[in-house]
This record gives C-alpha cells, sequence and structure tokens, in this order.
C-alpha cells in the first residue's frame, strides 16, 4: 500500500488521481468503534375518519373528505372512490406518506402533524353526509442513550 502511495505521489497530479487517494483514504479510516447503544424513535398519531353507506343504497359512489384547520383555515382534502360491492371506507389524517392518495391543500401540498383543533366532513355527490371535530394530539419522544462499560 505504502508503494502505491509513493507511485500515485510522484505522478503529475490529475482529477482521477486525487478521487481514488480519497476513495483509499476512506477505506484505510473506517468507521469509529460505537461507543453507546444508540436508537431512533418516532410517534405519528392518526385520526381515523370514515363514511358508511348504511343501507347500501348507493351502488358505489365517491367519498370526498375535507378536513380543515381552526388554527389557519387551511383545508386538506382527500377523494376516495368506494366500489360497487363495498358500503364504505376510513382514511386516516394526516395520511401515511407513502400512499399514493393523500389529504392535500388546493396547491397540492401533503398535510402534516400539526396538533391542534379540526373540523371535517365528507360529501357524496356533492352533499355534506356526515362530518364532525376533533383535537389532533401533541406528540413527543424520549430517547435513553445506554452507554458501553
Amino acid at each position: 500500500m505504502k508503494a502505491l502511495f509513493t507511485y500515485l505521489c510522484r505522478r503529475p497530479i490529475k482529477s482521477y488521481s486525487l478521487a481514488f487517494l480519497f476513495v483509499i483514504a476512506l477505506l484505510g479510516w473506517g468507521a469509529p468503534a460505537a461507543k453507546a447503544q444508540t436508537w431512533m424513535v418516532s410517534t405519528t398519531p392518526y385520526i381515523k375518519l370514515g363514511v358508511l353507506d348504511k343501507y347500501h343504497s348507493l351502488d358505489g359512489y365517491q367519498a370526498v373528505f375535507i378536513v380543515t384547520s381552526e388554527r389557519d383555515h387551511q383545508e386538506y382534502m382527500l377523494v376516495k372512490t368506494v366500489a360497487k360491492t363495498e358500503q364504505g371506507v376510513d382514511v386516516l389524517f394526516p395520511s401515511e406518506p407513502t400512499d399514493p392518495e393523500y389529504f392535500k391543500n388546493p396547491k397540492g401540498l401533503a398535510a402534516q402533524p400539526v396538533a391542534g383543533s379540526y373540523t371535517w366532513e365528507c360529501r357524496v355527490q356533492g352533499k355534506r353526509v356526515v362530518g364532525g371535530h376533533f383535537t389532533y394530539p401533541d406528540a413527543g419522544n424520549d430517547i435513553n442513550t445506554i452507554v458501553r462499560q
């Protein structure tokens, strides 16, 4: 390894030579030994909202959920299609980050998990069929570091 380093140092410096030296240096040094157990944590509460055609009088429908923040009056909307074979649908607010259908504002931005008071409603065929209110909880996390002796 020392001979290779000496050989490279005597040659004219080119950009690929510097990159090669950088990679060798990184491989040689490695990562420092862990001195404590390290944990990561996440807590995200969700509010479950739902609508149900109790007597199955509709042959499938579109349920438009609208959640409004009482703090800044921002509206978030999610449209769900209920198949003919189903009576209702449940949704989570805010939506999972990986869900392709999510609560979004008129600009297309996803709803964020912000603590506070909200109202909600569900519209079917342009009419408000159900609604309510909820308080989105504040959540926090604690982490303990366990030091190795």
